[in-house]
């Protein structure tokens, strides 16, 4: 198939334009370089700079790369914490781009659209793990533009025939040998783990140690970003036999931050001085993902469940780039 992968100079989307190539499909990238970086575009991949805000900007790359068999939709501002400080750049710069960018596909004969979605849109689960067809409470303005998205999506399905998968994928995380999740700030976890472990930083930040969990502190459903690639790879094949879904991506096991801060010093050998700060408005105590509709639908398995592989992966991708991708 030929893709279009947006935001694929992103730490996700990057991963996934090198998995498409290595499954033998053709890659076009388009990316307004705001968080992504050139350098992590693969090689085999064309490269268009433009925003999706600008309808112009998609009409041209239309007009130069046509006939895309279908899409990968990663580019969007992803912060929750950013976005309980300013929703208009998620309630309406997300939507702007995603409306764009949907009209120009159907106008070009698209058929095919997978969303970068999130387990955001659950803020107050009523069964654990969460499963797809939960109930949507977002937790966020990021999580309701994802949740607007998904459902501009229905009828986009309904009025064009447009096939797509939402995968609301929990925590990403993980490197690969050539590419890693690098942003500036960096706001995520694992990668700020791995900068107290290189000296980068005094000291790890957790936000809240007053949760309901075994120590006080966020569960999250932590999942490699190869096997978010996979998924999405899975997804786009299978649209035209299956039609369209929505997918949880987890490995359904959750760990604590402290967890993580434990097991990232057992894998770097070296100490990770934190502290614990107040909650983080939008952060839910707990969210675990249930997995099993894309398992049995697509045979979807993660090859990378561990936390202790995630986090290997991730320690020697940082330790190999200690600046990311500005060395």
């Amino acid at each position: 198939m030929k893709v279009l992968v947006t935001g694929g100079a992103g730490y996700i989307g990057s991963i996934c334009a090198a998995e498409l190539l290595a499954a033998g499909h053709e890659v076009v990238v388009i990316d307004n370089l705001y968080q992504g970086h050139r350098a992590a575009v693969p090689s085999g991949a064309a490269f268009v700079e433009g925003d999706l805000r600008d309808t112009d900007a998609i009409a041209r790359l239309f007009d130069q790369h046509r006939d895309f068999d279908g899409i990968m939709h990663f580019a969007s501002f992803t912060l929750v914490g950013e976005s309980m400080q300013q929703p208009l750049k998620y309630l309406r710069d997300n939507l702007v781009a995603g409306a764009n960018l949907l009209e120009h596909a159907v106008a070009n004969g698209v058929r095919r659209f997978i969303l970068s979605s999130t387990a955001n849109l659950f803020d107050d689960p009523e069964k654990m793990p969460i499963e797809p067809d939960e109930r949507i409470v977002p937790g966020s303005p990021y999580g309701e533009s994802k949740y607007f998205l998904e459902r501009m999506l229905y009828w986009f399905e309904r009025i064009y025939g447009l096939k797509y998968a939402c995968l609301r994928y929990f925590n990403a995380a993980g490197d690969t040998p050539d590419r890693g999740e690098h942003h500036e700030p960096e706001y995520h976890l694992i990668p700020i783990v791995m900068q107290v472990a290189l000296g980068q930083r005094e000291k790890l930040t957790i936000f809240g140690g007053d949760y309901p969990t075994k120590d006080g502190t966020c569960v999250r459903d932590y999942i490699h970003v190869l096997d978010l690639a996979q998924a999405h790879i899975l997804a786009l094949e299978a649209l035209d036999r299956l039609g369209s879904r929505k997918y949880n991506l987890g490995n359904g096991n959750g760990f604590t931050n402290l967890e993580v801060v434990q097991t990232a010093q057992r894998v770097t050998g070296r100490s990770i001085p934190y502290e614990i700060g107040p909650r983080r408005p939008g952060d839910p105590a707990v969210l675990i993902a249930s997995a099993e509709a894309i398992r049995h639908e697509l045979g979807w398995q993660p090859r990378f469940p561990e936390l202790e592989q995630i986090i290997s992966s991730a320690w020697e991708w940082h330790s190999r780039h200690p600046n990311g991708y500005t060395e």
